[in-house]
């Protein structure tokens, strides 16, 4: 049983590590013409659930693995998509 909840915690670190990265790229002006909160916000909940996931993994001891994997999953599944093209010229075909 302690295998599949180690597998859980890494899924979620690397899930939030990626969600992470994607809030860091993706420009300010997105978030606010998306009306997706701020840029700000979403790196610090991406950034604590990375943080907490991480410790989760090393520690064996996930007490808010679900928390980050609520916050993850909102912004991956909702926020990204949202704000993912926001910005660009290019259409469906290309530029």
């Amino acid at each position: 049983m302690g295998l599949i909840w180690y597998a859980i915690y890494l899924a979620t670190f690397v899930a939030s590590l990626y969600a992470l990265v994607e809030a860091v790229r993706t420009p300010a002006a997105a978030f606010e013409v998306m009306d997706k909160q701020t840029k700000k916000l979403w790196v610090i909940l991406t950034g604590a659930a990375t943080a907490l996931s991480g410790l989760a993994v090393f520690s064996g001891r996930g007490v808010l693995v679900i928390a980050c994997l609520v916050v993850t999953l909102i912004y991956l599944l909702d926020v990204r998509p949202a704000v993912k093209g926001v910005g660009r010229n290019n259409g469906p075909y290309g530029p």
